[in-house]
């Protein structure tokens, strides 16, 4: 079997491998590092979780331990998709190179470029960065990329996704063309296959695990849930994930709750909380020190659950993460392969589940082709499909939308007015208020969605069906309205 010591690795790169617990590499790394340090350029393919980034980093520190870094010339480059893969990246390189002394820099949103420029300034022989702020410091003046000799680019799939494959083709252009380029991905689009064949030179291609797999120690399933009633289905799917979460009891140490939306995020993550559940939300909304605080709760164990966006879907190592639970299906079939990949991580096991509504059943599909499998499905935990006690399900206050009653223009709302006169004994138009017209508009708008035929006299219609016009004589469904939604 291959260890570290096999790989040619310098003896403090070694020494802080040994500290940091590891002995044996796994595949993508044995297959990397030895043609990274040969100074060959590298395609990596594998899936989420097998420890590409390690792949990349100990090579690049055994290589830049010679030698010195210029001012606002990096001697090295690694792109990563968003600030919290280049955060982790850099904790990295801490790790590992703290035997040898190197000068790093991070380059992310949220952060004050005085700050940044400040490093920069000095010289720093590692570069980590996302593609925006990387142009930003370049376009200042504050930045030049002729002195890269190592470029990496970490989760390629992800940066198409996000559409920053433009600014990957200009960072290219902007570095040395004899620098050498260590490429990393899970899978591989026709997109990302065309970067690679301009501008990587003769690669050694490594790859470990067939394109979007999941490992096979992660346990799956789905549930088939289909709502009450449409308006319903977001609060009773809500009470259904509670009720999975339950269900798991002390098996679920803690878990990463996904969702396609950032306004989803939001509403599970405060409908977790109403209900007693140590969760908070993390999204590309959120201010940058906001998102690293409960980062940071997540991996000390302070925070049980994270509501995450596919923001937090790839490259983030948090190695026990008991539970993923797929609140939404993705549409795109790759990233649920990236969201489940963040439990059984390291060997460990982990169990996903996943909530699949009548009108995700194509992703659902889609999911299943990718994985060549099906999904084992699970049995609903709510009793006879039905959502939960009626306390479970009200709406949260904090989570309401705003009234879109069609009462009188400047009045707040009121009470329940009494019933409307009948129309033959109504008052005629000149005798009215003004208002008059729009308030009984209003009336009625807590009322049941719908009346029963032939009671049409008890709402003010005048007993008959008969429709004589839109002024003096008001329609009895007009003064109707639909049930306010809430969130539960």
């Amino acid at each position: 079997m291959t260890k570290f010591s096999d790989l040619n690795l310098s003896p403090k790169v070694l020494q802080a491998i040994a500290e940091a617990g590891y002995e044996t590499p796994t595949p993508i790394q044995a297959g990397a590092i030895p043609a990274a340090l040969e100074g060959r350029d590298v395609l990596g393919i594998a899936q989420t979780g097998t420890g590409k980034t390690a792949g990349f980093v100990l090579p690049m520190i055994t290589m830049l331990a010679r030698g010195r870094a210029r001012a606002r010339m990096p001697r090295s480059l690694v792109l990563c998709p968003t600030r919290e893969l280049a955060a982790q990246v850099a904790e990295n390189f801490d790790t590992y190179a703290k035997h040898v002394k190197l000068t790093k820099a991070l380059l992310i949103g949220g952060v004050s470029f005085k700050e940044q420029d400040a490093l920069i300034d000095r010289g720093v022989d590692v570069l980590i960065a996302t593609p925006g702020r990387l142009l930003d410091h370049f376009e200042r003046g504050k930045l030049l990329l002729t002195g890269v000799q190592i470029m990496v680019v970490d989760e390629a799939d992800r940066m198409l996704d996000m559409g920053f494959i433009p600014d990957i083709e200009r960072i290219f252009s902007l570095t040395p063309f004899t620098r050498q380029t260590l490429f990393f991905s899970a899978t591989m689009a026709p997109e990302i296959e065309r970067i690679t064949n301009t501008f990587l030179s003769n690669p050694a291609r490594i790859e470990v695990a067939r394109q979007a797999t999941a490992a096979e120690n992660i346990e799956q399933g789905v549930v088939i849930f289909k709502g009450s009633r449409r308006d319903r289905e977001p609060r009773e799917k809500r009470a259904l994930l509670r009720a999975l979460i339950d269900a798991e009891g002390e098996k679920c140490t803690n878990a990463i709750i996904f969702c396609n939306r950032k306004t989803d995020v939001d509403i599970v993550a405060k409908s977790l909380k109403k209900h007693g559940y140590d969760a908070a939300p993390i999204h590309g909304d959120l201010d940058q020190s906001q998102r690293t605080r409960t980062l940071d709760g997540f991996r000390d164990g302070s925070l049980r659950f994270l509501i995450a966006s596919d923001v937090a879907a790839r490259g983030l190592d948090v190695p026990s993460v008991s539970h993923v639970f797929n609140f939404d299906v993705p549409s795109h079939a790759e990233d649920y392969v990236h969201r489940i990949g963040r439990t059984g991580r390291a060997g460990r096991t982990g169990k996903t589940m996943m909530i699949c509504i009548p009108r995700d059943e194509k992703y659902l599909d889609a999911v299943e082709r990718l994985l060549e499998r099906q999904i084992p499905r699970l049995e609903n935990p709510l009793k006879d499909g039905q959502p939960a006690r009626e306390a479970d399900t009200a709406p949260d206050e904090a989570e309401k939308p705003a009234s879109r009653g069609r009462g009188s223009r400047g009045n707040s709302r009121k009470p329940d007015a009494p019933k409307a006169a009948k129309a033959e004994t109504a008052p005629p138009a000149a005798d009215r208020a003004p208002n008059e017209s729009a308030e009984r508009k209003s009336e009625g708008r807590d009322e049941p969605r719908r009346a029963p035929r032939g009671r049409d006299s008890e709402r003010g219609s005048g007993g008959g069906n008969k429709v004589v016009g839109m002024g003096d004589h008001l329609p009895s469904f007009i003064a109707l309205s639909f049930e306010e939604r809430g969130a539960g």
